[in-house]
């Protein structure tokens, strides 16, 4: 089957974001997303996210199996509806992504969101399977995205009562052990539940 991943986006009013906007700044993304053409945005979100991003992207390209002409990837953000994570972005449109809330009321966060997540459903046609990779315990990604996808929409069952960090070494750990998730509809679903046990400790990727 065919099957799509839409990533949650990245906090950029953090203090790893902080980091980024520092114009003292110079390490090496630092210097990047200061040049016209900018820096890969999916780089940008795992350096601002740390492992969770990361592990997210790294499985979703590894798993993705988009249908003819279609991107496997699909980042949320929180001012330009859904992008290539290898789409470049600038300083500019990162600090215009810290000023723009992800609230269902927000007409710069809705409208863009909602938009593309409409071509998205119409391009993939209704044979493709729409992961998320995010939370699905509120409405701010799910309302939208439910509306566009039905039950097309599914979420890896393992997420629920992880936290960000968890989740982001199992997704790496996934990749490691060639072995996808549980991909279940977000319909009906149980999407709060009780913290599942630590991952067991391996070696650092």
């Amino acid at each position: 089957m065919s099957r799509v991943f839409i990533l949650s986006p990245a906090s950029c009013g953090g203090r790893r974001a902080q980091i980024l906007f520092n114009d003292a700044a110079r390490f090496d993304l630092a210097r990047e997303v200061r040049t016209p053409t900018g820096a890969p945005l999916g780089e940008v979100f795992s350096f601002l996210s740390g492992l969770y991003f990361r592990g997210k992207l790294a499985y979703a390209r590894e798993f993705a199996n988009p249908p003819r002409g279609c991107d496997g990837v699909q980042v949320i953000t929180p001012s330009r509806g859904l992008l290539n994570p290898d789409l470049h972005v600038t300083i500019d449109v990162l600090h215009e992504f810290a000023g723009v809330p992800i609230d269902l009321d927000e007409p710069r966060y809705f409208d863009p969101f909602e938009s593309d997540a409409q071509k998205l459903a119409k391009r993939v046609g209704d044979s493709c399977e729409v992961v998320l990779l995010g939370s699905v315990a509120t409405d701010k990604y799910v309302a939208i995205l439910s509306h566009a996808f039905g039950e097309r929409l599914r979420f890896p069952a393992e997420f629920v009562g992880r936290g960000d960090m968890s989740r982001g070494g199992l997704l790496l750990r996934c990749i490691d052990d060639a072995r996808e998730l549980t991909y279940v509809p977000v319909e009906g679903a149980i999407r709060h539940g009780a913290r599942p046990p630590r991952l067991e400790k391996r070696s650092p990727r």
